[in-house]
């Protein structure tokens, strides 16, 4: 039975009257957050039991560990990241972020003696592009690198499909191309007005793309040469790979060059960022070339010999003109030439220096170095008498004069002026008791006076000529190299045996750069040339005077080379010329070569054409025209005065 007892119930009593609102001692006001009233107890039977709720610290504890666990993951991470694979990290990051590109040297400038611009460099653009601005996901068209090579080939007048192949690499990752170098400035300019043009229309019409959005510059150089084709042989060119291809660009292409520098970018989008910093490493300019020649001297040489190769119709000619003193080359020039501002329309075949590289017989101009060496061994004098006959049979060969004649009772003096070819060979024989021991003492001295080897000048593409040992030598070159045939020289080498016998016999390398100018801006002259001596100043004096009687005696062969108011030491050449793509005699080599004053000599010129096929073909008439034209403006250039002096006036011929 239940211990419980059953509630009283409770009889209605009649109304009280409401109390006041003071609450009673110990009464809870109803009121937000009280606990609601009790409900009357439930009726007779069971009462339900009261909700439980769970104990939730349980499911807080699993939360706080998950979320510590993730916490955790992402520190461990954080710190894989930031400390322990920092670096690699870093490196990708700036790998992807950060571009680098060559900041090109400026190449040093070429000058005159005077410092005249010969060569210089003026700002260009390389034009690049970034091949990953070009893809389907950056341009939203699938043809971007079709498009912006249709507009830039005509541009940079290249090949469409070539560009496209630029813009579309096979490497997906390559960010820099180079689609074109040195460009004008003017080219940039076009690029750049398109492009900003496309920008500004993609901005207002959907449908535009700006396909040049991935084009960009690096400043570069042009190399330009203001004077057009002037001394082209000597200077040479730059090409596309901004090296020196031929010449001085060539020989001194290290120094001229300088040392590239490096910059170091971020980018963003193909445009560098201004606030993230870069790094550079400045490029160093090349050195400035100062080289011996006088710009208005080459400028009349050049003039003078393309004048009469077009008149000749001759293949080619050349002149130089040489300071005797210094060995210094005042001009070099060649005919035909070419303009390095544009070797599109050179002809490859004009485009070396041929007056170092060509090699032929010099003929009669040689006829000086058998004189110096029967002076120099004292087996004759000016004066002695040669009795030369119209014929002289030697070895194999009959051999005879370029005109035929009666028996010429000669001086030695007068063999010279008379250019007799029988007359040399009498005269040589007596250099040697035999013919052997001859040939040997001739040798020698062609050798000191520069024949067979290189000038000094370590010029690209020199020969040093063609001098065989006496031992070789066949039975009719013992008897024709004494005037000029069977052996081949440079011009160079020919200008200079007239230079050692102006300078008292002591042969003076010759030099065709005065110095350099470094990036500090200091001047280093060029080591001084070599000398020899190669005759006695007494068998030179002798030599000047002779050679005065070939254009000042009415009978010498040089009479056109005459200067009025200068003493003219001078000789006349013509000799046979080897067809350089036959190899067999076809045409002549003519020539003349001299020095003024004769009897205080200051400058050497040559001249040589090669294969007049117009007009006279003799040295003494269509080179000995031109010696005196570029001598004549030579000495007014460098201001040399007459010496007012008499020439010896040496007789020419004999009475027996």
């Amino acid at each position: 039975m239940s211990d419980r007892q059953p509630p009283r119930r409770r009889v209605p009593g009649p109304a009280r009257p409401e109390r006041s609102a003071r609450p009673v001692v110990g009464q809870r006001r109803p009121g937000a957050g009280a606990r609601p009233a009790r409900r009357p107890a439930p009726g007779r039977g069971t009462a339900p039991r009261p909700l439980k709720l769970g104990n939730p610290r349980p499911r807080l504890r699993m939360v706080g560990v998950a979320l510590a666990l993730v916490l955790t993951a992402f520190t461990v991470r954080l710190l894989q990241v930031q400390a322990v694979d920092a670096s690699t990290y870093a490196a990708k990051a700036e790998q992807n972020r950060y571009v680098g590109h060559v900041l090109a040297a400026a190449r040093g400038g070429i000058t005159d003696r005077n410092g005249v611009a010969l060569a210089t460099s003026v700002d260009a653009y390389d034009i690049t592009a970034d091949p990953t601005m070009f893809t389907r996901k950056q341009l939203k068209v699938g043809d971007g690198p079709e498009q912006a090579a249709a507009l830039l080939a005509p541009i940079l007048g290249q090949d469409q499909q070539t560009l496209v192949r630029k813009l579309r690499p096979k490497n997906k990752k390559l960010q820099y191309v180079l689609l074109a170098s040195r460009q004008t400035p003017q080219v940039w300019t076009q690029i750049k007005d398109l492009k900003s043009a496309l920008a500004a229309k993609s901005g207002t019409d959907a449908s535009t793309v700006n396909v040049l959005a991935g084009v960009f510059s690096d400043p570069s150089s042009k190399r330009v040469y203001p004077n057009g084709d002037l001394a082209a042989g000597i200077l040479g060119w730059v090409n596309a790979a901004g090296k020196g291809g031929g010449g001085i660009e060539q020989q001194l292409d290290k120094q001229l060059t300088g040392k590239d520098g490096k910059i170091r970018y971020a980018q963003s989008g193909g445009r560098q960022v201004p606030t993230a910093g870069s790094t550079e490493t400045p490029a160093v300019p090349g050195a400035d070339v100062e080289l011996t020649i006088d710009r208005d001297i080459q400028w009349a040489a050049q003039h003078a010999i393309t004048e009469q190769v077009k008149k000749s119709k001759a293949d080619r000619g050349y002149v130089i003109v040489q300071d005797t003193r210094t060995g210094e080359i005042l001009a070099m020039a060649d005919s035909p030439g070419f303009d390095p501002n544009d070797l599109t329309k050179a002809d490859s075949s004009a485009m070396g220096n041929a007056a170092l590289q060509d090699a032929y017989e010099p003929g009669s101009t040689a006829k000086v170095m058998s004189m110096a060496a029967v002076l120099e061994e004292n087996v004759a004098t000016p004066l002695t008498h040669v009795v030369v006959p119209n014929r002289l049979h030697r070895g194999d060969r009959l051999f005879k004069d370029d005109i035929d004649h009666a028996t010429w009772n000669l001086t030695l003096n007068g063999v010279l002026a008379k250019s007799s070819n029988i007359g040399t060979i009498l005269a040589t024989g007596q250099l040697g008791r035999t013919q052997r021991q001859a040939n040997k003492v001739l040798y020698s001295y062609l050798r000191k006076f520069g024949l067979g080897s290189y000038t000094g000048l370590d010029f690209p593409g020199e020969t040093k000529g063609i001098l065989a040992p006496p031992d070789q030598w066949s039975t009719s070159q013992q008897y024709t190299i004494p005037f000029g045939q069977g052996v081949s020289i440079n011009a160079m080498q020919a200008a200079s045996v007239y230079s050692t016998i102006a300078n008292g016999g002591v042969r003076v390398e010759p030099t065709l750069v005065r110095g350099t100018k470094g990036a500090d801006g200091r001047f280093e002259a060029t080591p001084k040339p070599g000398k020899t001596r190669v005759i006695s100043a007494k068998t030179a004096k002798a030599l000047a005077e002779m050679l005065e009687s070939v254009v000042d005696d009415q009978e010498g062969t040089g009479t056109k080379a005459r200067i009025p108011g200068y003493r003219v030491a001078g000789k006349t050449g013509t000799a046979n010329r080897v067809d350089p793509a036959t190899g067999k005699y076809r045409g002549y080599t003519s020539s003349f070569a001299g020095f003024a004053p004769a009897d205080k000599p200051r400058i050497t010129v040559y001249c040589a054409i090669q294969n007049a096929t117009e007009g006279s073909y003799f040295g003494g008439q269509i080179c000995g025209p031109i010696y005196k034209q570029v001598m004549e403006f030579a000495l007014k250039t460098l201001q040399v005065p007459p010496t007012g002096t008499k020439p010896a006036n040496l007789p020419v011929s004999f009475t027996p």
